[in-house]
């Protein structure tokens, strides 16, 4: 079995990309799964910049084929923020309970209408000598008054998701998968594989 490496450390990233590459005869391994210390720093200014720094210079190192995803939240009333600075939104140590609370005292008086925004994701799959790619899938919804639900991560407790009338936090993994901004990336990325790849 050919192996691919996820540039990621997040085991739940790892389970939606393990469904789409298996069955093409991909191991899927993550950062954790191999011995060398890689931490590739976010200098770009987009989702995809990063997403295609974290891929390349991955595969560099470990000369094989490797897909980074870059993921965050663009909220309309705060001009697209937190945008690719989602993960550590509220400084310091990643903390999606701070971040929440930074977002929600942000749009505290937003009425309802006004609160609307996307969850944005950007796959890049590169290998030495190849072409890099990117995929990207998004997500839109609105920002809630108050955090709802007891699944997912991030800020899925506060990203209500109309069509389902439920915020991304209520919804089971499977449901989640359906709808969301890496799940649309996945299919994008299984609709348009790379040739190289299989």
């Amino acid at each position: 079995m050919k192996q691919i490496i996820i540039a990621t450390n997040n085991k739940g990233k790892a389970k939606d990309f393990e469904a789409l590459l298996n069955p093409l005869g991909y191991e899927v391994l993550t950062l954790q799964d191999i011995e060398e210390e890689i931490d590739v720093e976010e200098t770009g200014t987009t989702f995809e910049e990063n997403a295609i720094l974290k891929a390349e210079e991955t595969a560099k190192i470990l000369n094989k084929p490797v897909i980074s995803d870059d993921s965050g939240l663009e909220i309309d009333a705060l001009n697209g923020e937190p945008g690719i600075y989602s993960a550590r939104y509220a400084g310091g140590e990643k903390s999606d309970s701070a971040n929440i609370d930074k977002v929600l005292s942000k749009l505290e008086g937003v009425p309802e209408e006004q609160r609307t925004a996307r969850f944005r994701c950007v796959l890049a799959i590169a290998a030495p000598g190849e072409q890099t790619e990117t995929f990207s899938g998004s997500c839109e919804g609105r920002i809630l008054n108050g955090r709802r639900g007891e699944h997912g991560f991030g800020y899925d407790p506060i990203f209500y998701v109309p069509e389902l009338d439920k915020a991304m936090a209520e919804l089971a993994p499977e449901q989640k998968a359906k709808i969301s901004h890496r799940g649309n990336a996945l299919r994008e990325l299984k609709a348009a594989m790379p040739s190289w790849l299989s």
